[in-house]
């Protein structure tokens, strides 16, 4: 990973980490704070710090109802999503730690308004409102977070009381999630209905990007195709990332057409490739439930010319869930086109198994979760092999989400995946700079 790539992930700081959920202590975030503004590069950007402490309520009562393991694990998962979370939604250096019991602090030297922080808040705490499945049931956490724009050359413990106490006034008001520290609690700018607004009329100015993500072969590392990507430059808040993006497209009853719209562009770019390269283009929920999908995304294909054998579509199984019938004839119907299927975040959930028997698959693609540890852990080393085993027993093949180093990518290879993206080898980049990449 070069020095660009790295700044955008979270450091190995000297802090020890958390036995729970493997995140350093607040320790990291003093390390991590001294490192901005004593690095040449990026201090002059330390006055865009900003924070948010995310706290979990009633973990007590989770505990006493379904065992302290199931609190742990959630805490474990919670961890996890924020990082992951941070990984996608934020562009400059970060950092994550515990800041104990149920609280998680995530600092960030990111150049946004107050709306735009407050919307990454926004979108992270519906991420870890989403269902946690533990032994005993099903978990639903209600977060409540604090943010902050840290002043010029604040100290940690400053921001730290600044946000507990901001943290604390959230927790004690009713249906209030996001608190911000100077006691404002929903800052002045773009209200959701006006977002939802900026939205409808985004993609006629063409305020959407499509980015690509490089994807590699594990057997020689060459280049074999991308994800496509979308991000919302927005001219007052600046970049919005896809995540954001689709949960405002939801509330608009807007993805529809955002979903097209990104095929579209995504089709056109990757007809100037060479080759054989592969596109992968994301379904979402309500694109299967849509009764002309089929229709409409088969058109955009013939309409752009790019070959529908070098075409896959990733689902994930939030998109299955509903119906999986209608899933299988979807599916059925792309398939008996040329286009292949590739079940997205594997290992993210508690995956239904059915899922790679009655449904026409191509590829299974690990979530970065199920890669993370298997460099330095032989328990995630046997789960990855388990994973490969079966899809081997399927025909499918397996691709390897987020290898951010050369050991995750050696262990991905030598069990047996046969594909691989992540920052190791490139981040997600325009579609002029994979053009380039492309022809190299």
């Amino acid at each position: 990973m070069g020095a660009s790539q790295q700044e955008h992930v979270q450091s190995h700081p000297k802090g020890i980490e958390d036995r729970l959920t493997g995140i350093p202590g607040i320790e990291a975030v003093h390390d991590r704070m001294a490192d901005w503004r004593s690095d040449p590069a990026i201090a002059p950007r330390h006055a865009h710090v900003h924070a948010m402490m995310l706290g979990l309520r009633r973990l007590d009562t989770i505990n006493a109802a379904y065992g302290a393991a199931a609190g742990d694990g959630a805490l474990e998962e919670v961890a996890a999503r924020i990082a992951h979370f941070a990984a996608d939604e934020l562009d400059g250096p970060w950092q994550l730690a515990r800041a104990g019991g149920g609280r998680f602090l995530l600092v960030a030297n990111e150049a946004c308004s107050r709306e735009r922080w407050q919307l990454v808040a926004d979108q992270l705490a519906d991420l870890i409102a989403r269902p946690i499945a533990v032994p005993l049931g099903i978990l639903r956490l209600s977060p409540r977070v604090a943010l902050i724009r840290a002043l010029t050359d604040e100290s940690v413990e400053s921001m730290l009381d600044r946000l507990g106490h901001a943290l604390q006034q959230a927790s004690e008001q009713q249906g209030e999630r996001l608190a911000w520290a100077d006691g404002e609690v929903t800052p002045p700018g773009r209200s959701s209905a006006q977002l939802e607004a900026d939205l409808l009329v985004a993609i006629d100015r063409d305020e959407i990007e499509i980015l690509f993500q490089p994807q590699f072969s594990l057997a020689d590392d060459a280049l074999t195709g991308a994800e496509a990507l979308a991000r919302w430059n927005h001219p007052e808040l600046g970049r919005i990332g896809a995540g954001a993006l689709f949960a405002i497209a939801e509330r608009a009853d807007h993805i529809g057409p955002l979903s097209r719209h990104i095929a579209r562009k995504a089709l056109w770019a990757a007809c100037e490739w060479p080759g054989e390269l592969r596109l992968s283009i994301n379904v979402t929920p309500a694109d299967l439930a849509f009764g002309s999908y089929v229709r409409q995304m088969l058109d955009l294909v013939r309409e752009s010319g790019f070959p529908p054998r070098r075409l896959t579509l990733e689902v994930t199984e939030q998109a299955l869930i509903s119906d999986v019938a209608l899933a299988a004839q979807t599916m059925a119907e792309f398939s008996a086109q040329g286009i292949r299927i590739a079940l997205d975040d594997f290992g993210a959930g508690f995956c239904n198994f059915r899922y790679l028997k009655v449904l026409p698959m191509h590829y299974l693609k690990l979530d970065r979760s199920m890669i993370e540890g298997v460099a330095s852990d032989k328990r995630d080393v046997a789960v990855l092999r388990a994973i490969v085993a079966m899809a081997a027993a399927l025909d499918l093949q397996v691709i390897a989400e987020g290898i951010e180093d050369e050991g995750q990518r050696a262990v991905a290879a030598h069990e047996g995946c046969a594909y691989y993206q992540g920052f190791l080898r490139a981040q997600p980049m325009s579609a002029a700079m994979f053009a380039k990449l492309a022809a190299a």
